[in-house]
């Protein structure tokens, strides 16, 4: 869907990105990682031509963007940022059918659209529809920017760093939305991050930069289980990647579905990870699972965890 050949670009003299070579598959959540400076977010800007390249070309939908007006181009490209950028003056439901309405959109199709989008977003439209952005939490503002970027149905989703500004809390469930409308949608999802454990749980694929290159690529396994160079370990850390392997699993794919047992329950679509922490400060070898509906689906061992972590490697 997007295809990066041989793109440099270049501020004051000094390359930020280095004849990059990069293929985001239709489908993909591709998150860009690295460090500051590394030339993430000017790559991501690259692609809605935010920030236009030196050399090289960039296709998007088979056609070089340069080829597109820009703002057809960001037409067909929803995009999401950190600082949210909401109009103060409007209110919400009109915030997210900023651009519906600049395509010309039908009164009905845009506020079944603005409904549809906040339902999604677990913004109660009868609640939040009529407020401004300033009567708003900074979770629930994100919430509309990112219904916003997604109103005209784009064909793929930009995110720069949207989560940055968010308590740990809020920032953890806009992680889960985003995921899990991904995976109803099936939209093309490009987010930049420096946060190697939202990639880790966002992410179908990884592209981890340095210095205006792409260090390494891969799905979170092939990164965690295999870093190709001593900056990947470091980046990743070499103590930890046991621990953010069980990050990749869910307790559901490990449960014992022959065995009930009382106590407080972990959630099927917890990660290994959320698990590990339940058997420490509960001090139990077993723990009860139940299902996304709250009904008994099986135990979960402790000697699971091992075996899943041996299997990952």
């Amino acid at each position: 869907m997007i295809e990066f050949s041989r793109v440099s670009k270049r501020y004051h003299g000094s390359l930020a990105v280095d004849a990059l070579d990069l293929v985001v598959g239709e489908g993909q959540f591709t998150v860009l990682l690295g460090t500051s400076g590394s030339g993430k977010s000017t790559t991501l800007k690259m692609i809605n031509r935010l920030v236009e390249r030196d050399e090289g070309e960039i296709r998007f939908a088979g056609r070089d963007v340069r080829h597109f007006e820009p703002q057809d181009l960001r037409r067909r490209m929803g995009y999401a940022i950190q600082s949210v950028g909401l109009f103060p003056h409007w209110t919400v439901e009109k915030n997210i059918a900023t651009v519906p309405q600049l395509l010309g959109w039908s009164y009905a199709r845009t506020a079944a659209r603005v409904h549809e989008l906040m339902t999604m977003l677990q913004l109660d439209p009868g609640r939040f529809a009529r407020r401004y952005p300033h009567q708003l939490s900074g979770g629930q503002q994100q919430r509309v920017g990112v219904a916003r970027a997604l109103a005209a149905d784009p064909e793929i989703l930009l995110m720069d760093e949207p989560f940055g500004a968010l308590d740990p809390v809020t920032r953890a469930a806009l992680q889960t939305e985003i995921g899990r409308i991904h995976r109803q949608t099936g939209r093309t999802v490009v987010m930049v991050t420096h946060d190697l454990d939202e990639a880790l749980g966002l992410a179908t694929h990884i592209v981890l930069m340095n210095q205006g290159r792409i260090e390494q690529q891969g799905t979170p396994l092939e990164i965690l289980s295999g870093p190709a160079s001593d900056f990947v370990r470091d980046f990743v850390g070499r103590s930890d990647i046991g621990i953010r392997l069980l990050a990749l699993e869910r307790v559901a794919q490990h449960t014992r579905t022959g065995e009930i047992l009382p106590g407080e329950p972990l959630l099927s679509h917890n990660t290994l990870r959320e698990a590990l922490s339940a058997f420490v400060a509960r001090r139990v070898d077993r723990l009860p699972v139940v299902d996304e509906q709250g009904c008994p689906a099986g135990t979960l061992h402790f000697s699971d965890l091992i075996d899943a972590r041996h299997d990952a490697r």
